[in-house]
């Protein structure tokens, strides 16, 4: 059964192994949405997501022929769309914002439980104070959150400790809750 799921597309992708142009453009059209949508969140930019997207697919289509079905299609493209982004930001030398003062993020004493019950938690404010997030913040959050990764392996992409990549992610939460709550006011 899980051979099934790892060959779902294999005919098509040997197809663009062998240079298939329009089994390469049917392929795109299957995987390019998902992967623009985690360029997106990663480089926060539409401009620069449709950049990379390209630049992805440019790679995984000159990288085809070392993909060994040993996990998805989809996972190894998305792995790809990761580290390209990652990368790309890493060359800008954009660093990671890694905020030591704490008590910054601290619940201030006014605020209770039930301001936070007030929030409405709708998908276009949650997505815009992702949006504003520090680059830092955005990028694990979002590799967590929305891609999937655990922090072991957000540790390794990012080059970071596991310590640093949770305690990032709690400090994100902690932000997306304040600026729901400055959108509420």
């Amino acid at each position: 059964m899980a051979e099934i799921i790892l060959d779902i597309h294999k005919e098509l992708i040997e197809k663009c192994k062998s240079g298939n142009r329009h089994s390469q453009y049917e392929l795109y059209k299957l995987y390019s949405k998902a992967m623009y949508n985690i360029c997106y969140r990663i480089m926060n930019n539409q401009t620069e997501a449709e950049d990379m997207l390209q630049e992805v697919f440019t790679e995984v289509f000159q990288k085809l022929n070392s993909f060994r079905y040993e996990s998805t299609f989809g996972a190894w493209v998305k792995r790809i769309t990761v580290n390209k982004c990652i990368n790309e930001i890493k060359r800008r030398k954009t660093e990671l914002v890694l905020c030591e003062d704490y008590n910054k993020y601290e619940k201030p004493e006014e605020q209770t439980e039930s301001n936070y019950d007030k929030i409405k938690y709708e998908a276009a404010k949650i997505m815009k104070a992702v949006e504003l997030l520090p680059d830092g913040y955005r990028i694990i959050f979002s590799l967590y959150m929305l891609e999937g990764y655990d922090h072991t392996e957000i540790s390794e992409i990012l080059n970071i400790s596991e310590s640093t990549s949770k305690s990032q992610f709690m400090r994100a939460k902690q932000k997306i809750k304040e600026l729901l709550i400055t959108s509420q006011t």
